[in-house]
């Protein structure tokens, strides 16, 4: 095994209909190391937050991994029973979801949530759970700490909540963080406290983040590299200032083209023509092949892998090689 924090090998989930097996995420392969950020960004339904699921046990049935292999530094976490990574998710990886709302119980005050976390993962007293509370939400911003430990979800605001959402997961160090859509319910102005607050905790504690987003700017500002995803597969991946100033697929650089520029004055802002295709409805060879502007016979034939372009820095796009090797 390698030293990289997470490994997912050819991560593969199916959702089976009465019509068949859809496929909802397509041999998916990256690593994480620690203290870096990993954006995975896309389109909603890419298949972004079905990677994280699957990564932290937390697959909605019928949903369930068909293939691949999911290794939490150097141990193998997919087909571990129920409970043990129920520990796992607890206390070794974090989860930070889109609606704090939804991660926390409005019938209790947020400090009881915090120590019973606490109390759950780490032979600490309750005493002792709830000074570390009090510390972890002045970590994260929250003002007069020692007070507001008391209250309950409902007093905070949206992105206050969210900051309580974040003492949640790392009240026991976790190793790694699930970061899905964190950011996209809030003001922009609180976007930014909160893209600034998970890239302190990253580096102060090394902790390996993995960023769910469709949102661009939260990728450049916040991630090291970037992996993205359209219908169930990753297309393209690499550091992520070389990825957006010199996209290498064409779904990639439709989605860069897509954002204003200040620096241009344009009438019409560019948009992907057509839309991205249902579980069903996934067309033969490279799926974004009916929007590609660039697609020719071999794209609408073979599935591209992803090819090596430059150094740390894939495509899956026939345009780049006549033979795709697997990197």
């Amino acid at each position: 095994m390698s030293d990289q924090l997470l490994e997912v090998q050819n991560l593969k989930v199916v959702l089976p209909t009465r019509k068949g097996r859809l496929t909802a995420v397509d041999d998916v392969s990256f690593c994480l190391a620690a203290g870096e950020v990993l954006g995975l960004v896309g389109e909603s339904g890419a298949g972004k937050s079905l990677t994280g699921s699957a990564i932290i046990g937390l697959l909605e049935p019928p949903l369930y991994i068909e293939e691949g292999r999911i290794f939490l530094e150097g141990e193998r976490i997919d087909r571990l029973p129920y409970e043990a990574l129920r520990r796992i998710r607890g206390k070794r990886i974090g989860s930070i979801f889109q609606d704090p709302l939804t991660s926390l119980n409005p019938l209790y005050s947020v400090g009881r949530q915090l120590v019973q976390t606490i109390t759950t993962h780490i032979d600490i007293s309750r005493a002792e759970a709830k000074v570390r509370a009090v510390q972890l939400l002045k970590d994260v911003g929250i003002p007069a700490a020692a007070e507001r430990i008391g209250h309950h979800p409902h007093q905070f605001s949206g992105g206050m909540r969210q900051r309580v959402v974040i003492a949640l997961a790392l009240c026991t160090n976790p190793r790694l963080i699930i970061a899905d859509e964190p950011t996209t319910a809030l003001d922009v102005s609180i976007q930014a406290q909160i893209i600034g607050l998970l890239k302190r905790l990253c580096r102060e504690h090394n902790t390996a983040v993995m960023l769910i987003t469709h949102d661009m700017g939260v990728i450049a500002e916040t991630a090291d590299r970037v992996a993205v995803m359209y219908a169930g597969r990753l297309v393209e991946m690499g550091p992520v200032r070389d990825v957006i100033m010199n996209p290498n697929h064409p779904y990639t650089v439709g989605l860069m083209n897509s954002i204003p520029s200040i620096a241009k004055n344009v009438e019409w802002l560019t948009q992907i023509d057509g839309a991205m295709p249902r579980l069903k409805d996934i067309p033969k060879g490279c799926s974004f092949n009916p929007r590609c502007p660039k697609a020719f016979g071999r794209c609408r034939e073979q599935e591209p892998l992803l090819i090596e372009v430059v150094p740390s820095h894939a495509a899956a796009c026939w345009l780049h090689s006549k033979e795709a090797v697997r990197v």
